[in-house]
């Protein structure tokens, strides 16, 4: 019998197109690599995951580098499939998505910092001329967990908890969100409890969306706020007034297990808490009983122009009867 007809050529594969958003996501190494490679990000689309732009992409944009692998070619209609089956065979899993950056591409480079991250370098070196001090404190969290379970499938966050929590204590201490004026000359009591929370970025960087008003709106509202902060932080598309406008700032590495540590204490603020991770403590109460209890520890920085060392323990012990007797966050 005649040989069956060759199967027609397939076309090159085509290249993966530019975001329909317009917005250039790429790796760090992709960035670097683009500049040297003189290759404009905005003219080609990226392959890494939500289309982010990778190495190999630049490369291949510059036509050092294979083509994008092909689609898969479609399956024939069944009549012209051939008559003697293929035995079957597992099929194999589905690979992993390689990571957007690898080690490998970023040892041995030089990255510069993103907009945002210069940023970040700026304020802190603007905290270099604050006179800080920091204190720190211990708390019981078993009850305010217990809360947080029960409410979590209505849709309240830890950080709503946290937020609600500093807005009640800020109310009593006025001068814990405070600010020095810029001549140093004085302190200006703000109106308003405004709490920023330090929200780490994908492509580097922290920004601080601002929970406004935290002393006032209840925690279900809070909550939804905060996810709509975070959904547009992460897309940069935040306004100056929802990430600079906090008079007071909480920076949460719990998630992590960390157990302690100090923030930097943003400039235009008085003071910033480190929240840490609550873990199984041995604890004695004032009858001298021994008992397990989770423990989170506090550090809070200050700016010493504004707040003293006493009424910073002050805030600080209104915080923990807030958070150890939570039921005033229902309110």
């Amino acid at each position: 019998p005649p040989p069956p007809p060759a199967a027609p050529a397939q076309p090159a594969p085509a290249a993966p197109k530019p975001r329909a958003d317009g917005r250039v996501i790429a790796t760090p190494y992709a960035k670097q690599l683009a500049k040297t490679l003189k290759v404009d990000l905005a003219s080609i689309g990226g392959t890494g995951p939500n289309g982010r732009i990778t190495a190999s992409d630049v490369e291949r944009a510059a036509g050092k580098g294979p083509a994008a692998p092909a689609p898969a070619a479609p399956q024939p209609p069944a009549q012209q499939r051939a008559a003697a089956p293929a035995p079957a065979t597992a099929a194999a899993p589905a690979a992993p998505p390689a990571p957007a950056t690898t080690v490998s591409e970023l040892r041995g480079t030089t990255v510069p910092f993103t907009s945002l991250q210069k940023a970040v370098v700026n304020n802190m070196m603007e905290s270099l001329k604050v006179p800080e001090f920091r204190v720190s404190y211990s708390i019981e969290t078993d009850k305010l967990d217990a809360l947080y379970r029960k409410l979590k499938p209505q849709g309240v966050t830890m950080t709503a908890l946290l937020a609600k929590a500093c807005g009640l204590a800020l109310a009593q201490h006025p001068v814990i969100f405070a600010v020095a004026t810029p001549d140093g000359a004085g302190v200006t009591y703000n109106e308003n409890i405004n709490v920023a929370v330090a929200v780490a970025m994908p492509d580097g960087g922290l920004i601080t969306p601002v929970i406004k008003d935290a002393d006032k709106t209840d925690i279900y509202q809070i909550s939804r706020n905060w996810a709509d902060l975070v959904k547009r932080a992460r897309s940069k598309s935040l306004k100056p007034d929802e990430y600079n406008s906090g008079n007071f700032t909480i920076s949460n590495l719990g998630m992590y297990g960390v157990e302690t540590f100090d923030a930097i204490l943003p400039p235009g603020t008085s003071a910033i808490l480190g929240v840490a991770g609550s873990k199984p403590t041995v604890v004695a109460n004032d009858s001298g009983m021994i008992g397990i209890k989770k423990v989170m520890n506090l550090n809070m920085t200050a700016d010493h122009r504004v707040v003293y060392g006493a009424q910073a323990a002050e805030f600080l012990q209104t915080l923990k009867q807030v958070i150890e007797n939570p039921d005033s966050l229902l309110f």
